[in-house]
């Protein structure tokens, strides 16, 4: 039997099956690395000859020795659900797993004069990615996967596509980012015009649509708002474009600026839609609209903000402030 004619492998299979469901490219790339890891565990068995006591095994050896989170070990164990109910169609049997504890914490949130320390330690693609995480509520990839198509600046709203859990949803596009904003994209659709010229100017598209508008690769409104520097070249076609810039970047930058800034909290790049959550709840913002712009499915995750806000949960006032 050729190479070519060879029927494809476990991992490959798993990997497509994943892809036919549409699952995020980064969440295909996660559950494959957690397959091999189960697979390498257990010496490269096949997942066939194993069953619900070798699940038992795997999740109990991340939970007792290497201690993961709680949520690292469910990430493992939905991974391998995928693997048994929808590729090998097994049922699985579960108990005496030992769960990771599952620790409750509050989110690191900044007030406005060190999310204002901050950014003025910030610079170029990375300040305006900052802007609009605690401008707008973004998460980094969200705002990173941005193309120009999705800014409105007339009417001032940022669409959000896919997002987590595969949602579109509307957000804010601050007005204070627009001018930002609007010079940045200038500078952007010079660099496409003279990769077009160069014979190149084409970006990834999402799922078949490079199939069904063989064109709309190179149209502005499809370029990434923030791209990277250089452009990406595949081998075998010879083809070349331009990815989005690299969230580490963005990470790095921020780490930089938080320290330069003097502020002593754990805080990341997430930290501030963490911040926009908070100081909307602090301007006396409804719940309900907060949690349509964060795009989160139950009320109950938004709520959580609550607990972080500088006159507590329930606005109560401390019996020493009263003295």
């Amino acid at each position: 039997m050729t190479s070519s004619s060879r029927p494809p492998g476990l991992i490959q299979r798993y990997r497509e099956e994943l892809q036919v469901r549409h699952y995020a490219r980064r969440t295909v790339k996660t559950y494959e690395q957690w397959l091999r890891r189960f697979l390498r565990f257990h010496g490269m068995r096949h997942p066939r000859e194993m069953g619900s006591a070798e699940v038992n095994a795997f999740l109990n050896h991340l939970a007792v020795e290497l201690q993961v989170s709680a949520s690292t070990q469910n990430q493992a164990l939905a991974a391998l659900l995928f693997l048994y109910r929808e590729l090998l169609e097994r049922g699985l049997e579960l108990e005496g797993v030992v769960r990771a504890r599952n620790r409750r914490r509050l989110p690191v949130v900044l007030s406005e004069a060190e999310v204002r320390a901050v950014r003025e330690h910030l610079e170029g693609d990375p300040a305006l990615v900052v802007g609009l995480l605690y401008g707008s509520g973004l998460r980094l990839m969200e705002a990173l996967r941005l193309r120009v198509k999705d800014l409105d600046f007339e009417r001032r709203e940022l669409t959000v596509r896919d997002g987590k859990g595969g949602k579109d949803r509307l957000t804010l596009l601050p007005q204070s980012l627009v001018a930002d904003l609007q010079h940045h994209l200038l500078a952007v659709r010079q660099v496409h015009q003279v990769d077009l010229a160069a014979g190149w100017g084409q970006v990834l598209m999402p799922y078949a649509l490079a199939r069904k508008y063989p064109n709309a690769a190179r149209e502005w409104g499809w370029q990434w708002v923030f791209p990277q520097e250089r452009r990406w070249h595949d081998r075998a076609s010879g083809t070349q474009g331009r990815h989005h810039l690299d969230p580490s970047l963005v990470q790095k930058a921020v780490k930089r600026a938080v320290s330069a800034a003097g502020v002593f909290k754990a805080a990341s790049s997430h930290t501030f839609r963490h911040s926009f959550a908070t100081h909307l709840l602090e301007r006396g913002q409804d719940i309900r609209t907060i949690q349509e712009l964060l795009g989160h499915k139950d009320v109950s995750t938004t709520m959580i903000y609550t607990h972080v806000l500088n006159r507590g949960p329930l606005g109560v006032r401390s019996p020493a402030d009263i003295l």
